[in-house]
């Protein structure tokens, strides 16, 4: 069975009250008030992306998609983007980010569109189809050597010294809260499944998640093999840092672990799994030959853990798998 649920508005969250009861609540509470707010924020600039049921993977089950690649800029990070810009005044020295990539150009879309100066800050591991897109959205751009740690302490440098807002790219309340709009889109759109599974590279992604369903569903954390940032905080502690690396890295290749997205996935008892690289350009190559949905390998990486049996569901148990990000490299169709 297959069919296409297009959503032409921002959709209307599902209200909570009256769970007080329910484990955990005052932290609920805070966090889905946080992300109502962030909704109505970001809702005039942000798309309310397509959900898909899928049948068409040879798992002898449905699979519910959320298709948040054909978000602006081509990923989630639009949301964070947005929610942190219009949450209190921009300073005059404007923002900065440090990215990966997709981080980058959703800030620099979202500086764009709000009027406000931007400098991105990106590892060379981005590569040239990200460094591209950040360069088209309009924001200053410095390459800097190394992994996203650098990236990161040159924007934490710059923010320092002259006073320019810093858009953490996922371990900052208000990026987590944009981050879970997208969540209380998909529940608002009627998602059914029991389980959903979800990409992780710093965890901005996922702890929105968990801080909408707050242990409603069932969610599974799926990372590359070469970059277990995740399965290896929660094995080992917040503080570890891992090296990473492989096909998905420029996207999900934080060292360290959101603290926000550690403590959201201990309070939850996430499930965290691993794949090779190998299944997440299997997976990419499932999305195009069998939807025709261009991913990268990260908006590919949770649909890999269910397609190479890195994570089997139960009999019956509904599953649903987030796709989050379209900018491959190299780019298809380059300037």
């Amino acid at each position: 069975m297959s069919c296409l649920c297009l959503a032409s508005r921002p959709a209307t969250l599902y209200s909570l009250a009256g769970r007080k009861g329910q484990s955990g609540a005052g932290a609920m509470e805070d966090w889905q008030a946080r992300i109502r707010a962030a909704a109505t924020r970001i809702a005039p600039h942000v798309l309310a992306t397509p959900t898909l049921v899928a049948g068409s993977f040879g798992l002898g089950h449905d699979v519910e998609l959320k298709l948040e690649q054909m978000q602006h800029t081509g990923s989630f990070k639009a949301r964070g983007a947005f929610a942190t810009l219009t949450a209190a005044p921009v300073p005059a020295a404007g923002v900065v980010a440090a990215s990966g990539g997709n981080h980058g150009a959703a800030v620099a879309f979202a500086a764009r569109r709000l009027g406000v100066p931007a400098r991105i800050y990106v590892p060379e591991i981005a590569g040239p189809a990200k460094i591209a897109l950040i360069r088209r959205a309009g924001a200053e751009l410095v390459v800097v050597p190394g992994l996203y740690d650098a990236a990161a302490a040159a924007a934490e440098a710059h923010a320092a010294a002259t006073g320019a807002m810093q858009v953490h790219a996922y371990d900052a309340p208000e990026t987590v809260a944009g981050q879970g709009t997208l969540m209380a889109e998909w529940e608002a759109q009627g998602l059914e499944a029991d389980t959903v599974l979800i990409a992780v590279g710093g965890g901005g992604l996922i702890a929105g998640a968990l801080a909408w369903l707050q242990g409603r569903r069932k969610v599974v954390a799926v990372e590359p093999d070469l970059a277990p940032t995740l399965a290896r905080a929660l094995r080992d502690g917040p503080e570890t840092v891992v090296d990473v690396g492989g096909i998905a890295a420029n996207a999900l290749g934080a060292r360290r672990i959101g603290r926000i997205a550690w403590n959201l996935a201990r309070a939850h008892g996430v499930v965290s799994v691993t794949v090779p690289d190998a299944a997440i350009a299997e997976a990419q190559a499932a999305l195009w030959r069998g939807l025709r949905q261009l991913v990268e390998p990260a908006g590919a990486t949770a649909l890999a853990a269910l397609l190479s049996g890195a994570w089997q569901p139960a009999p019956g148990e509904r599953v649903a798998v987030l796709v989050c990000g379209a900018n491959p490299a190299p780019d298809p169709f380059p300037d």
